[in-house]
């Protein structure tokens, strides 16, 4: 099976990695990620789906991301490697279900690198030029506008390209200040104009129900921005303490963030002229291209539209930076699982970057940028996309501990065994919430990988001259749960209530209780699916020569220093 690989080859890539990245570093890496062109267009977007009501479609979100971001804590912990993300489900259930996992989160992650140019390229198309009005033409990027995305791409990758040290510099330093500047202008915002009339006219807080505060929860940024929560644990193979600062990198960027995002939806909801939603259809009217920026300039605060322009740049080119790096580790760690070319496998002796795999990124980037040229249109894929990657979490943490119970864990919470059930609940909903037709375009992507996955698993050992399906039974027997699960969903979906985009088959209220089942069906399935693979095996293998080598060394340190007294 193309899923073994040898031990040596996978620890000798590895031992190219530098692990030099602190708690601090990779919270940065988290906060960094989730603080990207979500906060620039995010409040607008959730106001224009929820109205006020945003406000708690933030506070879900971040429920959400917290729950499913605990499972995948105890897991990067446990398996510190690059691109970690893409293996969990690999190492529980075998080849196909981590194949699916893997796809999904790599789609989701790797269609944010064009989605940060584009943010910077619309908020650019504010500037008071010609030539920047004609970068945007309200729905999408024009063929200029493209092009100059194409070059922010470009300064993505070549960040990433020398060095794993330059990286984490440089991106400290951008995180600052895309910390400061969002509290600045939530700040001074709330100071220049509070209308709390915004509240309770033009609808209430909640103008079209409380079924458009799930969706935007869905598809209007707000995953995508927490989403970022994985960034440190796809670096695991550069954290020097990852059993330590993993969970608190994960967890603490994440509160951060909240407190961030919410502030600032509070300060676009309170600064919108009155005007702008009695004219028009309300809070669905509303039509900024620089939503802040243009808040800003409305209420005559010059200096912060200028400083929100120049952020424009900073904040997502700092996201689309981590996201480069991040996605090269999950293209290497795809690799591994046996499902792309050996080149993609390699890393950089000298810098520690993989970088076959940074150039492959940065070609689909190319083709993402050309197909979805709008930030909206992509901040939709990649939501839907996301949390269909975030089913494996909670499957895999208990599905690991029931199968390998005796793996070292350095995080292991006392509560999991219903965190992981209730955050297998939550993504299902969310993938519900993402309404008709968007949730089955994502889910038929999904399938558009699974060529790739047989041509490793099947076509390939054919041309060997070998019979793979013995072998092969077992990973499809454990991987079913997971393609009947996105078929169910599907259907669900389709059926579902019309204020979710279905047919309305299903009656509102009760259609949420049946996701919640399926959810938490599908869960138990999945964890009894699991099996003690070759992934799992080798894997248990290399870390117990690992915790060897480290108590070796920590045994010859002890006698040194007393042979020194």
């Amino acid at each position: 099976m193309s899923t073994t690989n040898t031990e040596g080859a996978e620890q000798g890539s590895h031992s190219n990695y530098r692990r030099s990245l602190g708690t601090i570093a990779l919270t940065a890496t988290g906060l960094g990620s989730i603080i990207g062109s979500g906060w620039l267009f995010g409040a607008e977007r959730a106001a224009a789906i929820a109205g006020p009501a945003a406000i708690v479609a933030w506070i879900i979100g971040a429920l959400v991301a917290l729950t499913i971001a605990l499972t995948y804590s105890e897991l990067g912990a446990m398996f510190p490697k690059a691109g970690g993300m893409v293996r969990y489900g690999q190492y529980s259930h075998g080849s196909l279900a981590g194949y699916l996992a893997a796809w999904a989160n790599w789609i989701a992650i790797v269609s944010v690198i064009p989605g940060e140019a584009t943010a910077s390229v619309q908020y650019m198309s504010s500037w008071n030029f010609g030539w920047a009005h004609a970068l945007y033409d309200g729905q999408e990027l024009t063929g200029t506008g493209v092009g100059l995305a194409s070059i922010l791409l470009i300064f993505y990758f070549f960040l990433n390209w020398f060095a794993i040290s330059l990286f984490a510099k440089t991106n400290t330093a951008i995180t600052v200040f895309k910390v400061v500047v969002p509290v600045l202008t939530a700040s001074a915002l709330m100071l220049a104009h509070f209308d709390t009339g915004n509240i309770t006219h033009h609808g209430g807080f909640t103008p079209n129900g409380w079924s458009s505060v799930f969706t935007a929860v869905a598809v209007s940024g707000i995953v995508w921005a927490y989403n970022g929560f994985q960034s440190p644990l796809n670096l695991a193979g550069e954290a020097r303490n990852p059993g330590r600062s993993l969970p608190k990198a994960v967890v603490w960027s994440i509160l951060i963030a909240l407190v961030i995002y919410v502030a600032l939806q509070v300060a676009f909801l309170m600064a919108v002229p009155g005007d702008k939603l009695g004219a028009g259809a309300g809070w669905a009217g509303l039509g900024f291209n620089s939503p802040l920026a243009d808040l800003a300039v409305a209420w005559g605060l010059n200096w912060l539209a200028l400083l929100l322009y120049a952020d424009a740049f900073i904040s997502p080119s700092g996201t689309g930076m981590i996201y480069a790096a991040t996605t090269s580790r999950m293209i290497h760690g795809v690799q591994e699982n046996g499902h792309l070319p050996g080149v993609f496998g390699k890393v950089d002796k000298k810098t520690g970057v993989p970088r076959p795999a940074l150039l492959l990124n940065l070609v689909i980037a190319f083709l993402f940028l050309a197909v979805f040229r709008g930030w909206g249109s992509l901040a939709e894929i990649v939501s839907v996309a996301t949390v269909i990657s975030y089913i494996t979490g909670p499957v895999a943490v208990m599905s690991l501990r029931r199968i390998s119970p005796d793996l070292k864990r350095p995080v292991k919470l006392r509560a999991m065994p219903v965190v992981a059930p209730v955050a297998m609940i939550f993504g299902s909903l969310v993938l519900y919430w993402g309404r008709w037709p968007l949730t089955g375009k994502v889910i038929l992507i999904m399938a558009v990988g699974l060529p790739v996955w047989a041509w490793y698993e099947i076509g390939k050992p054919l041309t060997q001259g070998r019979k793979p399906w013995a072998a092969l039974r077992p990973h499809l027997k454990a991987g079913a749960w997971m393609v009947a699960y996105l078929l169910v969903m599907a259907a669900v979906s389709y059926m579902g209530g019309k204020e979710f985009g279905g047919k309305g088959y299903l009656p509102e209220g009760w259609d949420i209780v049946l996701v919640a089942v399926i959810g938490l069906a599908f869960y138990f399935w999945g964890v009894r699916s699991a099996w003690r693979n070759p992934s799992l095996v080798q894997a248990e293998h290399e870390l117990s020569a690992e915790s060897d080598a480290e108590a070796a060394a920590a045994e010859a340190d002890g006698a040194k220093a007393h042979a020194g007294t």
